[in-house]
C-alpha cells in the first residue's frame, strides 16, 4: 500500500536540484552585470592577445585554433611569448600547462556545480577558468551556483575567441598594445572579484597576503608562471587560527544584549 506521506526527492524538498535548464533568473540581483562587465574585459585582453601574436610573426590561425583548444589565456599568453621568441612547441605547451596546473584545484571545487553527465563534465571542464570560479564560489545556492557557472563560462568562451579572432584580424595594425594598458584589465576585474571574500573572511586575507608575498618574492629569481603556483602555498596560512567571518551588526547587537 503507498504510504500517503510522498516522501520527495532532496533536491526538489530544497529547490537547488542539479538537474535541470540554467536561466539567467537564477543569479542573484547584480551578478549577471558583474559577468558582462568581466566578458568586457575578457573581450578586451583578447584583442590585444590575438594582436600580439600575429604582431610576433604567427600567422593568423595560432591563436585563434589555440583559443579554441586550449582556452586559457594566461597560458596562451606565455605560450606565445615563448614561441615569438624563438622557442619550440615543446618548451612552449610545457611552459602553458605549467601555468594552467592551477585550475585543477579549481575543477575540484566546482566539479559538483558542472552537472551530473559526463558531457556536462566534460565541456564544463573546458570552461573553468579563474573567473567562473570566482563567481561560482560566491555563491550559497547548488542552482546559484550552477547558473554562475554556465552563464559566465559560456559568455567568456564566446567573448574570448571572437575577440582574439578580432586582434589576430587586425594583427599589427593596433600597433604597440602595451601603450593602451591592456594588461592591466584583466588583473584589475580579477582583484574587483576576490575583494568582497576578503573583507569578509579573514582566513581568505591570511592565504592572500601569504600567497602574494611569495609571488613576489619569487617573481625575479623564477621562470613566469612559477610563483603563481608557488602562491598556493599562501593556503597553508589559512589554516592557522580561526575563520573569523565578519559579523553583521545587527548580529553584533544581538549578541551584546
Amino acid at each position: 500500500m503507498r504510504s500517503p506521506h510522498r516522501t520527495d526527492d532532496p533536491s526538489h524538498r530544497t529547490g537547488e536540484g542539479a538537474t535541470g535548464l540554467v536561466r539567467f533568473s537564477d543569479l542573484p540581483p547584480g551578478v549577471l552585470r558583474d559577468i558582462a562587465l568581466v566578458w568586457l574585459a575578457d573581450a578586451v585582453v583578447g584583442v590585444s592577445f590575438g594582436a600580439i601574436a600575429v604582431g610576433g610573426g604567427l600567422p593568423v590561425w595560432v591563436p585563434v585554433l589555440m583559443s579554441l583548444l586550449v582556452y586559457a589565456g594566461s597560458a596562451q599568453f606565455s605560450a606565445v611569448g615563448v614561441l615569438t621568441a624563438g622557442g619550440g612547441p615543446v618548451a612552449a605547451a610545457a611552459t602553458g600547462l605549467l601555468l594552467n596546473s592551477r585550475t585543477a584545484a579549481f575543477s575540484l571545487a566546482l566539479a559538483d556545480d558542472l552537472g551530473r553527465s559526463w558531457t556536462a563534465r566534460l565541456i564544463g571542464a573546458h570552461l573553468v577558468t579563474d573567473e567562473t570560479a570566482a563567481f561560482v564560489l560566491a555563491q550559497e545556492g547548488r542552482r546559484q551556483r550552477k547558473a554562475a557557472f554556465w552563464i559566465s563560462g559560456a559568455g567568456l568562451f564566446v567573448a574570448w575567441n571572437l575577440s582574439v579572432l578580432a586582434g589576430a584580424l587586425a594583427g599589427s595594425a593596433l600597433g604597440d598594445t602595451d601603450r593602451f594598458g591592456l594588461d592591466a584589465a584583466f588583473p584589475a576585474v580579477l582583484l574587483a572579484l576576490v575583494l568582497p571574500a576578503l573583507r569578509g573572511d579573514s582566513a581568505a586575507r591570511r592565504a592572500s597576503a601569504a600567497g602574494a608575498v611569495v609571488a613576489v618574492l619569487a617573481a625575479p629569481l623564477l621562470p613566469a608562471g612559477v610563483p603563481v603556483l608557488l602562491a598556493l602555498l599562501g593556503l597553508l596560512a589559512a589554516r592557522r587560527g580561526p575563520r573569523r567571518p565578519r559579523l553583521s551588526r545587527t548580529t553584533s547587537s544581538r549578541s551584546a544584549s
